[in-house]
């Protein structure tokens, strides 16, 4: 089973979970908007439908930043720009300055014991979260209607192994040890996520493509589509991991929710829509994420290119491609995987099913014992070192604003 080791595990996460890199997802317009903002982080809100609102300040910058040619000049200079504790760049526009160094703020409620203890949390969860991350996130994903054909349609659909080895930057930041340490990336990673999903409202109204199969929505990444994405990561994690029975502590339950929360407001989502607790977000999920769900052929096309991907780092190629899809079947289910056009395996299907339960259990057995959460850490992030390399083929990647859509 050496699909099935950390390593790999691990090369799932930085691959697949690109593609699901917090924005360009389905709403539910078939249903009222009941979601209440008192289950928020903010606790009050004008509870306005998400579906009609978008990130208003970032997309009025990016539209003139674009509009009047400054992209490369923007990108430039926020190559230099890597850290927490970095001041911004110089080089910057007046007015994009301005912006980040607003957006690059923690909100007034952000808890730095809490994300401490969310850091430990990857010390020793790193490889289901990795996976769940990953693999399962990035299979939700591409049976996300919209968010797949925004994926497809935009400039990164065209090379989907440099966008995934950018927006790998973004999940390996969340996930990182130092996340909301000075030393750490998030912060800078998601304000530069943002200004993306800003770019990418401003340009794909104007893709053919992307047009033919909106089903009427006029602006794309809409603040409900930013949360469904959302939900196919912490959302889905937590209630996999509690469905394998993975002990977790309250805690760590809390902390690993609001790394996230954190996350999710730098990303641009607001306060009044940010889940404050589990029991929220599951209840925000089921009205946003579950009705969305189903076929097209763009979600069939990236999700073998995706699986492919992952399956070039296992050999034989003959084992790894029939392990993976059947990893996948049985992280998101057979509904899910059928939609995304993932072939059934008759061998690996019922081995993993099998199998995967009594990893869990004996690897649970271990994460106890001394030193082996700090062992199974180190190992994880030489690992993700190495995804991180093979994704970029050595060369300096970063994210990016793009100023066009895919090419005809």
């Amino acid at each position: 089973m050496d699909g099935l080791s950390r390593r790999n595990m691990l090369i799932a996460g930085g691959t697949l979970g690109a593609l699901g890199a917090l924005g360009m997802a389905s709403p539910a317009l078939a249903r009222e908007w009941t979601w209440a903002p008192a289950g928020s982080v903010a606790g009050t809100g004008a509870g306005a439908d998400p579906n009609w609102v978008w990130d208003d300040e970032a997309d009025q910058l990016l539209a003139s930043v674009i509009d009047r040619g400054d992209v490369p000049r923007v990108n430039q200079a926020m190559r230099a720009w890597t850290r927490n504790d970095q001041p911004l760049p110089d080089g910057l526009p007046a007015d994009v300055r301005d912006f980040m160094q607003r957006a690059r703020q923690l909100p007034a409620w952000a808890d730095q014991r809490k994300l401490g203890v969310a850091a430990r949390f990857n010390v020793s969860r790193g490889f289901y979260l990795n996976l769940l991350n990953g693999v399962g996130g990035g299979m939700l994903s591409t049976a996300i209607p919209r968010e797949a054909r925004a994926v497809y349609h935009s400039k990164g659909g065209a090379d989907m192994e440099d966008r995934v080895a950018k927006t790998s930057r973004l999940g390996f930041a969340v996930g990182d040890l130092d996340a909301y340490q000075p030393s750490g990336a998030i912060i800078v990673e998601a304000v530069k996520t943002r200004m993306v999903h800003a770019a990418v409202r401003h340009l794909l109204p104007k893709s053919p493509g992307w047009q033919s199969g909106s089903d009427g929505q006029r602006i794309p990444i809409s603040l409900a589509d930013m949360l469904v994405t959302w939900h196919t990561l912490p959302t889905y994690a937590m209630r996999k991991m509690l469905e394998w029975r993975v002990p977790i502590t309250s805690a760590e339950s809390t902390a690993y929710l609001h790394v996230w929360q954190v996350t999710a407001h730098l990303l641009g989502i607001r306060d009044e829509y940010i889940p404050a607790t589990w029991d929220a977000a599951n209840a925000q999920s089921k009205q946003l994420l579950d009705p969305v769900l189903g076929p097209t052929r763009e979600g069939v096309e990236l999700t073998d290119i995706l699986l492919g991907q992952l399956a070039e780092q296992t050999s034989p190629a003959s084992i790894s491609r029939p392990l993976v899809n059947a990893l996948a079947r049985y992280l998101v289910g057979d509904q899910i995987a059928d939609w995304d056009g993932i072939e059934r395996e008759p061998f690996w299907d019922p081995t993993i099913a099998a199998v995967w339960p009594k990893l869990v259990g004996f690897r649970e057995k271990l994460i106890p014992l001394p030193l082996v959460p700090q062992l199974a850490w180190t190992i994880d992030e030489a690992a993700r070192r190495y995804i991180m390399f093979y994704l970029t083929k050595g060369r300096e990647v970063h994210i990016e604003i793009p100023d066009t859509n895919r090419p005809s």
